[in-house]
């Protein structure tokens, strides 16, 4: 079962209008009671929460979390599992998956924080993509079709987000891809027990069931190139992926057994690496060095290893099975893994829990220690990596390293692993690549070849910059929006400051029966819109919530949910494969979306109305009431005292009209 934070933190007091250091009164009396008239009134302001502004797939986090809590109610006949999933999907079609491997950067800017900790947002996540593989939903295949037909290049995280999205929209989608199967990084860079490859089966084939087509096996430049494609399809998105890694750029580094994280850990996940050496050095510090140690740690090295069963023969395919057997059959015993990072342990890229995981798991970490050289044999193998201690910053997004001079030393490695990098093979696509490795393109992800827009190319993922999964999703969304206009002879238009999928009043008011009329631009001073209460302004797209303009002092301190997460002891962690972490139960993932502060949305707690002094603020009559529109103001009664706004605990309300 989940067990709760550990934190022995007190509620902080949150409720106090004046803190420690402070010392200027905040008196609004003067301009309150300005003679006979109010000087500002409360005004709906639909705001972007920094959960959903830190997202970079974009998802309306905060609407599928009001969605669990019961505050927004699903249509008649649907579920609120499947209303949640459906909300979550329109931006990532990966929610099992992303819900086990996102380092979740919406956690880090949940206001939530400021109160006592995270709302668990992945966990939601997670309990959420599991409930609809479980219960086999399926997306709705949209009515029409537009005719138009488009090539997706590489079937990742980026492509397949690109052909959801397009397939929704009504295209005919084809995805290509170098592989036997799909997935990207998501199969072959990131090991089975943190993605279980029946999860992510489950996933794709939704998506394939939209009716994409694929074409496996084919590899563009080789076996097909750009120009014949672009021949033979209206538009073309490029995700490519960066699949080849970056050699350590150390002396000596060619030799045979120093590989690169990217092709040990699709050795792995191709199922032709089944042991390492004894001793295992990885050099990195991010999530990818993480999960090759930790594979490292499982598979182990065996006794009385021949030349056939050497690790980087499995690595560059070049064993037969005869090496597989003999590990199988002798005797498994524990590597040596150390981990080196150029920063300090604490500072490290990886997740925390991943890195604590590590060292749980016997993984030596050993931070501010950066490679200075291999040390090969005569054969020309490796036998130690030389490290040197160093102070590590980064500066103007560039990474300083400042070596200790005399702190060399060797440590003895069978196998070293470079995880410092990745990059795109443009073998056969050459014109593509803009002299830095990464293909250029606009913020709307239109390929930019010698400064000239290619108007029926887009791209997105890892060709552009190699980042998280969630960001490659998110470019995928984004450049479909973009390939959806070209096709329509569209302009491509400029993009929102905030770029995330929000809460939209206007389905909510269809779902009700309730008419519908223009609320895209602010209604100031009437109370006669029939599409939002007087006075609302959906700010969504360029304004983000900060902490500072909640109610704080309405939300008691509740710990957070946490799921149940596998820690393995060193012999534990050998030859064990199983996943180590389990979603939260039904009553557990709703008990954790209650921890939302549905920042910058109303979420129905009636404190205006209970504490209006001239009972100016009311409620909606339920006949025309919904999510967001919930509560009104009669202006002939508002005095402009801010008592609404000043307990109004997710902001939605501020103070206008005055100025």
């Amino acid at each position: 079962m989940s067990t709760p934070t550990e934190s022995s933190e007190t509620r902080a007091l949150n409720f106090r209008r004046f803190k420690d250091g402070d010392h200027q009164v905040k008196r609004w009396v003067e301009q309150i009671f300005d003679a006979d008239h109010s000087h500002k009134c409360p005004t709906y302001i639909q705001s972007a929460p920094p959960c959903q502004a830190s997202c970079p797939s974009g998802e309306d986090i905060r609407g599928y979390l009001n969605i669990a809590r019961g505050i927004e109610k699903p249509p008649a006949g649907t579920k609120w599992q499947e209303y949640a999933w459906r909300r979550l999907t329109e931006a990532n079609p990966f929610p099992s998956v992303m819900g086990r491997v996102c380092p979740a950067p919406c956690e880090s800017g949940c206001n939530r924080n400021q109160v006592d900790d995270f709302v668990g947002i992945n966990s939601v996540e997670h309990f959420l993509g599991d409930w609809a593989n479980a219960n086999q939903m399926a997306y709705r295949r949209p009515e029409a079709r537009s005719g138009k037909t488009v090539a997706v290049i590489g079937g990742g995280p980026a492509g397949l987000s690109a052909a959801y999205q397009l397939a929704l929209k009504g295209h005919d989608v084809t995805i290509f891809d170098e592989r036997a199967e799909l997935g990207g990084m998501m199969r072959y860079g990131i090991p089975g027990f943190r993605t279980p490859r029946d999860v992510l089966d489950q996933e794709i084939q939704r998506i394939l069931d939209l009716g994409v087509a694929t074409r496996l096996n084919t590899r563009i430049g080789r076996d097909i190139t750009l120009e014949q494609i672009r021949a033979q399809f209206d538009a073309v998105f490029l995700g490519l992926g960066a699949q080849s890694g970056r050699p350590l750029p150390v002396p000596d580094s060619e030799a045979p057994n120093v590989v690169t994280a990217t092709a040990f850990l699709k050795a792995f996940n191709d199922g032709r690496l089944r042991h390492v050496g004894k001793r295992v050095v990885v050099v990195g510090g991010g999530d990818t060095s993480i999960d090759v140690a930790s594979v490292a740690r499982r598979l182990g090295h065996i006794d009385q290893a021949h030349e056939a069963d050497l690790p980087e023969n499995a690595i560059g395919a070049l064993a037969g099975f005869a090496a597989h057997e003999s590990a199988l059959v002798s005797r498994r015993q524990g590597a040596e893994v150390t981990l080196t990072s150029v920063f300090a342990i604490e500072k490290m890229q990886a997740s925390r829990h991943e890195v604590e995981h590590a060292l749980a798991e016997g993984i030596a970490i050993r931070g501010g220690m950066a490679p200075v050289a291999v040390v090969r044999d005569a054969s020309g193998r490796a036998t130690a990596l030389r490290v040197a201690r160093c102070e590590a910053k980064l500066a103007g997004g560039r990474l300083e390293i400042k070596m200790i001079p005399g702190s060399e030393e060797d440590i003895e490695a069978d196998l070293i692993v470079s995880a410092v990098g990745q990059a795109v093979d443009f073998t056969g696509l050459e014109a593509l690549n803009n002299g830095r490795g990464a293909v250029a393109a606009d913020k709307n992800y239109q390929v930019q070849i010698g400064g000239q827009a290619q108007a029926d190319v887009f791209c997105g993922g890892d060709v552009i910059r190699p980042h998280l999964l969630t960001t490659a999703i998110g470019h995928g969304s984004i450049a479909a929006d973009g390939i959806d206009r070209f096709l329509r002879g569209e302009a491509q238009g400029k993009r929102p400051k905030v770029d995330v999928h929000s809460f939209d009043l206007m389905r909510k008011m269809v779902e009700k029966g309730l008419p519908i009329g223009h609320i895209d631009a602010p209604t100031w001073g009437t109370d006669r819109s029939a599409g939002a209460v007087h006075n609302f302004d959906n700010r969504s797209d360029r304004y983000v919530i900060p902490h500072k303009d909640l109610f704080l002092g309405h939300f008691p301190y509740t710990p957070r949910l946490r799921r149940q997460v596998t820690t393995l002891t060193a012999e534990e962690a050998l030859n064990n494969f199983e996943e180590r972490l389990l979603p939260l139960l039904e009553a557990q993932a709703q008990a954790e979306a209650k921890r939302c502060m549905s920042c910058g949305l109303c979420f129905e707690c009636d404190n205006c109305v209970v504490y209006c002094p001239q009972k100016a603020v009311f409620k909606v009559k339920k006949s025309q009431s919904t999510m967001g529109r919930y509560v009104d103001t009669d202006y002939a009664r508002c005095i402009g005292c801010h008592i609404c706004k000043d307990v109004c605990p997710t902001g939605y309300i501020q103070m206008g009209l005055g100025e």
